[in-house]
C-alpha cells in the first residue's frame, strides 16, 4: 500500500509539473512613504499626494553644503542656476536646482527585492504615468561589479491616468536586487504609484524542512506545517550548554545560537571588543518569559554612527551551500520610543567574520514585539555563510536595548549526489528538474554514470548539479566543464562549480556521461543520435570603412572647454558599427571573435551587446578596442553574458564616437564562431564568408545602414561654430564667428 501511495503521489507531481502560478517576491506602494526612502544617487524624486514624482532633467538636487563648498564639476552652483525649493530624503534636505539643464539623472525605484528563487524570468509591473511618451532604461542589479546588472528598455506612454507598464529581466544571479530608473536627459514628468516584482512559478515537489534549533538540541526532520515544528531552542529558556565558548572557537562556536557585541564590553588586545554569548534576561513585558538582550551603547564614531558598534548574530549549526533554502523565524523589539532601522548581513562561522552585505534586508525595531518569518535562497556570494548579523546602529547613536526571542533555523532537505537534466534546445521546452536523472556509482569503472535522453526524446543541452529537491538549489549547484564537450569517453574534461550553467552537447541524441569525483572530471559519449561535425572557420574578407563624423561636445567636454553646454550633447554611440550573427545567441554560449582593424587617428572604442543593431541590451561585450593608424589583429574568446539571457542577443556594437573628432575606422578579415578545442574548427560559424549582411553602421545624424557595399558616401562636414580664438561656441554666441570655413558676424 505504501508503494502504491508513493507511485500515485509521484504521478500527480509529474502531471502537475507544467502548471504555473504567479509568485510575488516584492511589492511597494509609494504612498506608504512621505519622502524618498532609498539611497540618493544625485537625484531626489519628490512626493506629491502619495506619488513618487520625477520632475525630469530640467532639475537636479544637491545639499546646501555641496552647492556652497564644491567646484561646479563636483556639484556646486553653475552659471544661471537657482534653487526653486527643497526636498527631503530621509532626514537630509536637498535643494531643487534648475537653470542649466537638461541634467542626466537616475534614481532607485525599488530595493531589497528577493530574487533568491533564481527564476528564469522576473517580471516587473508598475503603475506609472508620464507627461509625454518616454523610453527609459531600468537596471535590475544585485551588485555594482561587472556582470551584476541586467538592463531593460521601458516605454512609458503619455497619459493623464496611471497605466500598468510591464517589463522583464533574465539571467538574474543574486538573492537581493534593486531597480534603478535611468531617464537620462528626458525632461518628461514621470509619476510612480506602485510596483510589484514576481515570476511564474511552476508546481514543484513538496518541501521537507530540517528543523535545527529544537527544545532538546537535536535536529529532526519535520513537515513544513507550523503546528509540526517543535519548541524553539532559541527561546532563551534553555541555558547555554557551554558558556565558555569563544567566538573564535572553530570547533564549538556554532553551539551558541545567539551572539552579542556591545560597544566597550569584552575588550580585546587591539582596543576593540569581541562578541560573546548573548545575555539572557527576563522579558520586560512578561517576567515569566526570558529573551536575549543586546545592551547597545551609544555609537560615538565620528560622522555617521558606526552600524557595527553594537551587533547581534543568529548563528546556524552549519555552513550553507549555493542554492540552499533557509527559513528563519525570530521575535524582536527595542526600548527606544521611536523606530530603529537595523541592517542585516551574512557572516561566516565566526561572529564578526564578514562575508556579504545583504541578508534578510533592513529590520525596523519598535517598542512593541514583532515577528519575522522569511525564506532565503543562498546565492553564490552567500555560500559558506553561517549566520545573520544585525548591525544595530545605522541611523542613531543613542543607547538602545535590543531584545530577541524564539530564534529558529530551518533548512531545506535536499538530496545530495550528482544529477543531470536535459532538453532539446532546437525544439524548445523547459527543464524538468524534479525528474532529473541521478548518477549511479559503477564499481567496475569506479566512476559515476548517468544516461540522458531517450528514443523520441533526444537532448542536446544539459545541466549537471550536485543537489536535487528544489529548482533553485539545482541551478545554484551546477558543474561546468573547463573546455568544449566532445563525443569521446576518453576525453576527461576538468570541471568547476558554476551556478546556472547550461552545457551544449555536440549533437542531438542519447548521451552517456561519466563523472570521476576523485579528479573532478567528466566525459561524454553519444549512444544514439547525430553528431554535429566540426567545420572550418570562415573568414569574411570584406573591407568595411566607416567614415565617422565629428560629434557634438559632451557635457563634460563643454564644461572643460569653458563653453555653453550643447542642446543635444554628444555621446560615444553617435557613430557605431555592428557585427551581426546569423542567429540569436543565448547567454553562456562560448564564442570566438577576431578581426583586423585600423583608423586614420588613434582612438578607443567601447563595445556593447545588442539584439538587432540599435537594440541595446548590455553595456559590456568584448571590451575596449584601441585603434591605431597601423593594422592590428584582435582576437578574444567571448562568452555571452548572463544579462543577455532571453533578450535576443545577436550583434556586437562598436561605439566609434568615444573621441569627438571625425575618424575613418576600417575592419576586415572578420570571424565569429562557436568555440571548440580544435584550432581553425567550429561547430557553427556565426557570420557568412562573403557579403555584408553581417555588418551595419551609422554616423552622426544618420540612420542605421546594413548590407550596402559603399559604407562611407557621406563627407565629414562640420556644422560647428567657433570664435576667433578657435573655441567652439553655441548658436547663441554674439560676435565674429567662423562656420564652414567662413567668417561672419552674429
Amino acid at each position: 500500500m505504501k508503494k502504491l501511495f508513493t507511485l500515485v503521489a509521484l504521478l500527480a507531481m509529474f502531471l502537475g509539473a507544467n502548471a504555473a502560478e504567479w509568485k510575488e517576491v516584492y511589492k511597494i506602494d509609494y504612498s506608504t512613504s512621505n519622502n524618498f526612502p532609498f539611497y540618493v544617487m544625485g537625484y531626489v524624486p519628490e512626493w506629491v499626494n502619495g506619488v513618487m514624482t520625477d520632475y525630469g532633467a530640467d532639475f537636479r538636487y544637491a545639499t546646501q553644503e555641496t552647492l556652497d563648498t564644491k567646484e561646479v564639476k563636483d556639484g556646486g552652483w553653475a552659471d544661471g542656476e537657482s534653487s526653486v525649493g527643497t526636498v527631503m530624503a530621509g532626514t537630509t534636505e536637498y535643494q531643487k536646482v534648475t537653470g542649466a539643464g537638461p541634467y542626466w539623472h537616475q534614481y532607485f525605484i525599488a530595493d531589497g527585492i528577493n530574487t533568491g528563487d533564481m527564476a528564469d524570468v522576473y517580471t516587473v509591473k508598475a503603475l506609472v504615468k508620464a507627461s509625454e511618451a518616454v523610453t527609459i532604461n531600468v537596471n535590475m542589479g544585485w551588485g555594482w561589479g561587472e556582470g551584476q546588472q541586467a538592463s531593460a528598455s521601458v516605454a512609458i506612454p503619455a497619459s493623464d491616468d496611471f497605466v500598468e507598464v510591464e517589463w522583464e529581466y533574465s539571467g538574474i544571479a543574486g538573492a537581493s536586487c534593486n531597480l534603478v530608473a535611468q531617464p537620462g536627459t528626458a525632461t518628461a514628468t514621470i509619476e510612480w504609484k506602485s510596483l510589484v516584482v514576481g515570476f511564474m512559478q511552476k508546481e514543484v515537489r513538496p518541501t521537507v524542512w530540517q528543523e535545527w534549533l529544537t527544545s532538546d538540541g537535536k535536529p529532526v526532520v519535520v513537515e513544513s506545517t507550523p503546528e509540526a515544528i517543535p519548541t524553539y531552542m532559541g527561546n532563551a529558556e534553555t541555558p547555554w550548554a557551554d558558556a565558555t565558548v569563544k567566538f573564535n572557537d572553530q570547533e564549538k562556536n556554532y553551539l551558541i545560537c545567539a551572539w552579542s557585541k556591545e560597544k566597550g564590553h569584552n575588550m580585546n588586545e587591539e582596543d576593540g571588543w569581541d562578541p560573546f554569548p548573548a545575555t539572557i534576561v527576563a522579558d520586560p513585558d512578561d517576567p515569566n518569559n526570558h529573551v536575549f538582550l543586546v545592551d547597545g551603547q551609544p555609537a560615538t564614531t565620528e560622522g555617521d554612527p558606526s552600524a557595527w558598534d553594537n551587533q547581534f548574530w543568529i548563528q546556524s549549526p552549519k555552513a550553507w551551500k549555493s542554492g540552499e533554502q533557509l527559513k528563519i523565524h525570530f521575535r524582536y523589539k527595542s526600548n527606544y520610543p521611536g523606530d530603529v532601522k537595523t541592517n542585516t548581513q551574512i557572516h561566516k562561522q565566526n561572529p564578526s567574520d564578514y562575508l556579504i552585505w545583504h541578508a534578510i534586508g533592513d529590520i525596523t525595531f519598535t517598542n512593541e514585539w514583532k515577528e519575522f518569518d522569511g525564506t532565503m535562497t543562498i546565492a553564490d556570494d552567500m555560500a559558506t555563510g553561517w549566520s545573520i548579523a544585525f548591525n544595530l546602529n545605522p541611523d542613531i547613536k543613542d543607547a538602545v536595548k535590543f531584545y530577541f526571542d524564539d530564534l529558529s533555523w530551518q533548512s531545506m532537505v535536499l538530496e545530495e549526489g550528482y544529477f543531470v537534466a536535459g532538453i532539446n534546445s532546437v525544439a524548445g521546452g523547459s527543464y524538468e528538474f524534479d525528474s532529473a536523472t541521478k548518477f549511479e556509482y559503477d564499481d567496475q569503472e569506479e566512476v559515476y554514470i548517468a544516461t540522458i535522453g531517450a528514443k523520441n526524446a533526444y537532448v542536446d543541452q544539459i545541466m549537471i548539479s550536485t543537489v536535487s529537491g528544489n529548482d533553485a538549489a539545482f541551478k545554484g549547484a551546477t558543474l561546468k566543464p573547463n573546455h568544449a564537450i566532445t563525443n569521446d569517453p576518453d576525453d576527461w574534461n576538468d570541471y568547476t562549480a558554476v551556478s546556472n550553467t547550461k552545457l551544449s552537447l555536440p549533437g542531438l541524441g542519447i548521451w552517456k556521461i561519466r563523472l570521476d569525483e576523485a579528479y573532478d572530471a567528466m566525459s561524454f559519449e553519444m549512444l544514439e543520435g547525430e553528431i554535429v561535425e566540426l567545420k572550418d572557420v570562415v573568414t569574411n574578407s570584406e573591407e568595411i570603412t566607416v567614415n565617422a563624423l565629428e560629434r557634438e561636445y559632451t557635457e563634460a567636454e563643454a564644461e572643460a572647454a569653458g563653453i555653453d553646454k550643447p542642446e543635444t550633447p554628444g555621446q560615444a554611440w553617435d557613430n557605431q558599427f555592428w557585427i551581426i550573427a546569423n542567429r540569436e545567441i543565448e547567454a553562456g554560449e562560448e564564442t570566438v571573435i577576431s578581426f583586423r582593424y585600423k583608423a586614420t587617428k588613434e582612438a578607443k572604442t567601447s563595445t556593447q551587446c545588442h539584439a538587432a543593431p540599435g537594440g541595446y541590451i548590455h553595456w559590456a561585450a568584448i571590451g575596449d578596442v584601441n585603434f591605431t593608424t597601423d593594422w592590428q589583429t584582435f582576437e578574444a574568446a567571448f562568452t555571452v553574458p548572463a544579462e543577455c539571457a532571453g533578450k535576443g542577443f545577436k550583434s556586437i556594437a562598436f561605439n566609434l564616437a568615444e573621441i569627438k573628432d571625425a575618424n575613418d575606422y576600417t575592419f576586415t578579415d572578420l570571424q565569429w564562431y562557436l568555440k571548440s578545442d580544435e584550432a581553425g574548427k567550429t561547430r557553427e560559424n556565426l557570420i557568412n564568408a562573403t557579403g555584408q549582411q553581417n555588418f551595419a553602421w551609422k554616423v552622426v545624424g544618420g540612420e542605421i545602414i546594413t548590407g550596402i557595399k559603399e559604407v562611407a558616401a557621406k563627407k565629414n562636414v562640420s556644422t560647428a561654430t567657433y570664435n576667433l580664438a578657435g573655441q567652439r561656441v553655441s548658436d547663441s554666441f554674439k560676435g565674429i564667428v567662423i562656420k564652414d570655413g567662413k567668417k561672419f558676424v552674429k
